[in-house]
């Protein structure tokens, strides 16, 4: 090795050592006879002092060093000067005096300062990852993400889970968004598929006997881009056999509990909480609630059938429903009221109603269209008090919770309602199996074709379809799903009237999952599974808004690489080789 020590790793017990430390230059002082600066390397950073009246040539040598060169320094560990300690650094009471020093490689003056506080743009960062990632902040976030990742595979490894690799190239599936697609050379005009997850694989692994699976797994899906999502990410891939859906959850709190633990010193508090999808919805406007802060919805349908108010009236009479919350002691203006307004009409609803509460009196312009009553029963309702504001949404059951949901993010976010540093985990259970297409007017999967219905709920598979439940679980942490699974139907009967609900036909069934299909007639076992996004699970856990601060190499929401130009054209005899012609 070049080096004795790591640039994070002296302290007081090394002092009258001679070490040999290699590096950046992190930061140069000249002061005059002495002259200070900082060695970096991943483990942290070292301060150097070389001496004018110890060495004329070395200091020489020193004066010619700039930020970003890379060095090998050898020399004495000397306790610090009284008053010149730095407590930030774990090796802030010693320094190094040189006393040999050679430039192994010089650097260009890089376009950005690699401060942690940095104000660039992410473009700039992009182009230059090489150089971002030496930023201590960003190395930290990688350190994370690898411990992440090895205390799962420590985990999983001691509850007999074999890690097993799925294909990468495989066959084109509908599972939600568009396949990678890759052509092939030896076969002309077909293609390969990227996965956008290793579903198939691992329910055959399943088949296979495995019984408990799991993988750090590359998932690919052509889709449009997002802070938390890139068209390559990763996720933590289980499955197992002969569990029921609870088996799997406790699987997972075990893993985060560990992960937490471990890695970030904090507590998982079990056993989490469970919430149903119907109340999550009822009450947040989110099949992923964010739970550090209140504002929880009640339903005042029952208390304004006979209102005089013709637009609650008319929505009530047509089966839809009247939903709202509070928010306390907080004075809101005319045009803030208005600007609200706008927010959940742009969410479908057609309007928001609101009353004032003052001195026990509800104040609203449609306050006159309310008996006394009724007021009083909203008032009983909502828990109202003086210097509360009443928040209603009149529409569609769907309307009302997608509406309210957002204005219940947006004013958490305005009013700094939302705790720092807390982190609320929660399992979302009790999903529809089916969902209604309005615009193709056809019933589609809620997760994926394969996910098993509730026991209870199979009778109903024909007959009312959007009245099954699915035996699906979602994790969400903050407000963010951050996992999902579901346990798998394992049976053919099943499967087909699955398949049947989704209009698929057994032909069409065949040609794009026969093999899994053809498996499951082997004596599939029961069994399940769930993904964990490792991406986004980093990116909450150190804090940062985009997961593309804890990827080393990521992609921008254009979905090109800054760095390296991708994508790109290729040369024409790549084409050729292919079959492939590109059309202008």
């Amino acid at each position: 090795m070049l080096r004795s020590h790591t640039c994070g790793e002296l302290n007081l017990k090394y002092v009258g050592q001679t070490v040999t430390l290699t590096g950046w230059i992190n930061s140069r002082r000249d002061h005059g006879n002495l002259i200070f600066f900082d060695l970096r390397d991943r483990w942290g950073k070292t301060q150097l002092v070389v001496n004018l009246e110890s060495d004329s040539m070395l200091h020489e040598r020193a004066e010619k060093l700039r930020s970003e060169f890379v060095v090998q320094v050898s020399g004495v560990v000397e306790k610090r000067p009284a008053g010149t300690l730095n407590s930030k650094l774990s090796t802030g009471e010693i320094e190094v005096h040189v006393k040999a020093l050679e430039i192994l490689n010089t650097s260009e003056t890089p376009p950005f300062e690699l401060l942690d506080d940095l104000n660039v743009s992410e473009e700039l960062r992009l182009k230059y990852r090489y150089l971002d990632l030496r930023r201590p902040a960003m190395m930290n976030r990688l350190q994370f993400r690898h411990r992440i990742a090895q205390t799962a595979r420590r985990f999983f490894d001691q509850k007999q889970f074999l890690e097993v690799e799925t294909p990468i190239l495989t066959k084109s599936t509908p599972e939600g968004a568009r396949d990678f697609l890759v052509p092939s050379r030896l076969a002309k005009g077909c293609f390969y598929a990227l996965p956008q997850s290793p579903q198939l694989f691992k329910q055959i692994l399943m088949v296979s006997g495995v019984d408990r699976y799991f993988q750090l797994a590359r998932c690919f899906r052509d889709e449009d881009f997002r802070a938390d999502r890139q068209f390559e990410h990763t996720q933590i891939d289980v499955e197992m056999s002969f569990v029921t859906q609870e088996d799997i959850m406790m699987i997972i709190e075990e893993l985060l509990t560990k992960i937490f633990s471990e890695v970030f010193n904090r507590e998982v508090k079990r056993p989490l909480q469970v919430m149903t999808y119907d109340e999550a919805m009822n009450s947040y406007g989110s099949d992923k609630p964010d739970l550090r802060y209140g504002l929880q919805f009640s339903d005042a349908t029952s208390l304004l059938t006979q209102c005089g108010l013709k637009v609650f009236k008319t929505v009530i009479e047509t089966g839809g429903v009247v939903k709202g919350f509070k928010v306390s002691q907080n004075e809101f203006s005319r045009s803030e009221l208005d600007e609200l307004t706008k927010k959940v009409q742009d969410f479908g609803a057609k309007g928001l109603a609101w009353f004032k509460v003052a001195e026990q009196e509800l104040e609203s312009p449609i306050a006159k269209f309310l008996s006394s009553d009724e007021k009083q029963r909203l008032k009983n309702l909502f828990h109202l008090t003086t210097g509360d504001t009443l928040f209603l949404v009149a529409d569609r059951w769907k309307t009302v919770c997608a509406a309210l949901g957002e204005l219940r993010r947006h004013l958490a976010q305005v009013l700094h309602l939302i705790p720092e540093n807390e982190m609320r985990l929660l399992w979302v259970v009790d999903f529809p199996l089916f969902e209604w297409n309005e615009e193709e007017k056809r019933n589609q999967a809620l997760h994926h074709p394969f996910t098993a219905p509730r026991a209870e709920d199979k009778k109903l598979l024909e007959s009312e379809p959007l009245r099954v439940h699915a035996q699906a679980y979602d994790l969400v942490l903050n407000g963010t799903e951050i996992g999902g699974g579901s346990i798998r139907i394992h049976d053919e009967e099943t499967q087909s009237k699955v398949f049947g609900v989704l209009g698929i036909k057994s032909e069409e069934a065949k040609e794009k999952f026969g093999f899994l299909l053809d498996a499951l007639k082997f004596g599939a076992p029961p069994h399940g599974g769930i993904a964990v996004g490792l991406d986004r699970l980093c990116a909450m856990l150190v804090g940062v808004e985009s997961i593309r601060d804890v990827i080393a190499f990521p992609k921008t929401q254009k979905g090109t690489c800054l760095m390296t130009d991708a994508p790109s054209k290729v040369y024409p005899k790549q084409l050729n080789e292919l079959s492939l012609k590109v059309q202008a």
